[in-house]
């Protein structure tokens, strides 16, 4: 199948493939952890899957990149950004503010990317254990997919590399309150020599993405690639293109992060002309990196239809400065943006 270049076949081809596809895995999942004995893992589980399906339909976009295993990627996509949603839940809203507990939880998301890996206890640093093997089987369904793609073994030290990034942020950032910010400032110093200019809050915000790690699992059902071709992916979507979709969701997090007291990147800067500003920075920076990637318009798209998915969210409608704001966001986006941004707005309320 032709990769979409256009936004009404981008649109079209969501609609037809990518979210059937993505809805098919999810209620598998959800079946899945509606099995799971102990109490607390059962109802954090549903919770990321109720709360953050739209994570797994987003991904699903890039299932369209892989031609006839465009089915076979989405399973691996929905498998592995659920591990993430659900192990975020853990850490966030659950029992533990164990760093320990944290690294042992997010082992997981490795051997995930390593086929032949031998699941382990990844729940050993708490009290609540049995999940019925509900992690176990995440894992091994992208082991399966990842075994059986051509290209896998070229990209694979790449995906490895986006996930300690993704694993490292997910530790700091849920912590003890008082230990976060010093020790995502201290992580940021030993990486910032290998960074363009960017804040500590921004760079943290760029390791915060699962995009990269889904786009070389696609283009790994292609064939083979040479380290040049896996820079130049690696390059195209991180820091920028992953920068820009967790500044997004943070942004329209402000609220509820403000009455939970909750970590928000957005609240580092000095105010709102600024945010504004680097925000529009790291959009056109994004736009720049993808240009040297094949079906680059494609990629293209995905940057669009990023801040629309985000800004047509129903939280954005309920806070009246984030929605003066997102007004600004979506024009620096162009005529696509609107398009995805009326089709996100109705496809949510429906």
């Amino acid at each position: 199948m032709k990769v979409p270049t256009t936004p009404w076949t981008l649109m079209y081809r969501i609609y037809r493939n990518a979210l059937p596809n993505a809805h098919f895995y999810l209620e598998y999942w959800k079946n899945k952890a509606n099995e799971i004995p102990n109490k607390e893992l059962r109802e954090q589980a549903l919770s990321s899957i109720k709360d953050k399906a739209f994570h797994c339909e987003g991904g699903a976009v890039y299932g369209l990149l892989a031609g006839e295993d465009s089915k076979k990627i989405i399973q691996f996509i929905v498998a592995y950004q659920t591990i993430s949603d659900y192990l975020d839940n853990l850490c966030d809203r659950s029992t533990s503010l164990d760093e320990e507990d944290f690294r042992a939880l997010h082992e997981s998301m490795f051997h995930a990317l390593t086929p032949g890996a031998m699941p382990i206890n990844y729940y050993r640093y708490r009290s609540d254990q049995n999940d019925g093997g509900y992690l176990t089987e995440l894992v091994q369904t992208c082991q399966s997919v990842l075994e059986s793609l051509s290209g896998f073994i070229s990209v694979q030290e790449a995906m490895k590399k986006l996930a300690q990034y993704y694993c490292d942020l997910q530790v700091y950032k849920h912590v003890e309150k008082d230990q976060r910010v010093n020790l995502l400032q201290s992580w940021y110093e030993r990486n910032k020599y290998d960074l363009p200019d960017m804040t500590w809050y921004e760079f943290s915000a760029c390791a915060g993405s699962t995009l990269g790690i889904f786009c070389f699992a696609a283009y790994a059902s292609n064939g083979l690639m040479d380290e040049e071709q896996v820079k130049l992916i690696k390059e195209g979507y991180f820091p920028w293109v992953q920068g820009l979709h967790i500044l997004l969701d943070y942004f329209i997090d402000q609220e509820e992060d403000r009455i939970e007291e909750d970590l928000n990147f957005i609240f580092y800067y000095e105010n709102e002309d600024r945010m504004v500003e680097r925000m529009k920075h790291v959009k056109q920076k994004a736009e720049e990196s993808i240009r040297n990637l094949p079906n680059w318009k494609f990629h293209r798209l995905i940057n669009k239809g990023l801040i629309a998915i985000y800004l047509a969210d129903e939280k954005v409608q309920a806070q009246k400065e984030i929605k003066r704001l997102a007004k600004r966001f979506i024009r620096f986006g162009g005529l696509p943006t609107v398009f995805f941004y009326l089709n996100s707005w109705v496809y949510r309320r429906a």
